[in-house]
């Protein structure tokens, strides 16, 4: 009876132990990629696949349902974040058919790889008016294909969304009129609000007011002090926690969210280095495992963006995103991705 009490106790202790170990470990941020396309040097699908696997990156976001892309995630263990481009926008509002269809053709073979479905990214005129009643009627496609617990519907916005955002707790949605009815949404059926958060931009256009370190996580104390209490020693946090405000504000204290973008370019611009890219990388990592310090809890955040796109429209820094050169190596060294 005494050996039996002792190996009981025995296994006890071990127990103990290894849930005390597992506790003590630090907490994996859930760090996912967003991999555009836009470039005519790129690696195909199933190598860009096997590279996020590689490099232990668990979550990939794309902006399109591309099949081939589609095909290649099936039962690699990656879950993705896969986008409505905006110019479909008015066809799935308009045509509850064409959401089922789409639903059908693009979500329902790969359902268990997606996890969100992003309905339009920063949309703005003139596809703004539709975002709402695209994302119920594929909403109602998910219920009838019996998914809706297992893939969340949302939409991408970006900071100017939010006005009054310094300090953080005074921000709000710019236009109630289309936020309200969507954060009424998100709140009913669960759902993240996805927003793009980029320092880089709001730095580049306001020196005067924003230090770099501030932007690049380096500053050695606080910048902001909120009227709150709240002190903000980056960027990043502050503009994050604008959001949560101006959800707060519209009935939507509880909705969590998605950073679907953050990055910062490495050339083409302003600020645009390797040095500072490369610092903003990897403290961005290190930072989203502990939160904001109004919501000090894991933010789930995609870097923008897998590779640098030699054919990506817009201003120089554009093309200048990549984590990873077309040819895989990697741009950054010592910057950790695995989720």
């Amino acid at each position: 009876m005494a050996t039996h009490r002792s190996v009981q106790i025995a296994a006890i202790t071990l127990l103990v132990m290894t849930l005390l170990l597992f506790s003590l470990r630090p907490i994996e941020a859930q760090i996912g990629v967003c991999y555009g396309t836009f470039g005519n040097n790129l690696p195909t699908k199933q190598q860009v696949v096997n590279l996020f696997k590689s490099n232990g990156i668990g979550f990939m976001r794309i902006y399109s349902p591309d099949p081939t892309a589609l095909q290649a995630l099936q039962d690699s263990g990656i879950k993705l974040l896969l986008g409505i481009p905006n110019d479909q926008l008015q066809n799935l509002a308009q045509n509850p058919t064409q959401a089922t269809q789409w639903v059908q053709s693009n979500v329902v073979p790969f359902a268990s790889t997606i996890r969100y479905i992003a309905v339009g990214n920063e949309v703005q005129q003139p596809d703004k008016p539709f975002v709402l009643a695209a994302i119920r009627n594929v909403q109602n496609a998910l219920n009838a294909a019996n998914l809706a617990a297992q893939i969340k519907v949302s939409t991408a916005i970006y900071s100017a969304f939010i006005t009054n955002s310094s300090p953080p707790s005074n921000g709000q949605f710019g236009d109630l009129s289309f936020m309200g009815p969507v954060v009424n949404f998100l709140k009913s059926n669960g759902s993240p609000l996805l927003i793009n958060i980029y320092p880089y931009f709001a730095y580049i256009g306001d020196k005067k007011d924003i230090p770099l370190d501030y932007a690049l996580f380096t500053s050695p104390g606080p910048v902001v002090i909120d009227n709150n209490g709240l002190k903000y020693q980056n960027l990043f946090d502050a503009m994050v926690d604008s959001v949560y405000a101006a959800l707060a504000k519209a009935g939507g204290s509880d909705i969590p969210i998605v950073v679907s973008e953050s990055g910062w370019p490495s050339n083409g611009g302003d600020s645009a280095t390797v040095g500072n890219a490369g610092t903003y990388y990897k403290n961005l990592v290190n930072h989203v495992r502990n939160g904001t310090p109004r919501k000090p809890s894991q933010i789930e955040t995609y870097l923008f963006a897998m590779f640098d796109e030699n054919q990506k429209g817009g201003a120089p820094t554009e093309q200048h995103f990549g984590l990873f050169f077309p040819n895989q190596q990697s741009k950054y060294s010592g910057l950790a991705l695995s989720s």
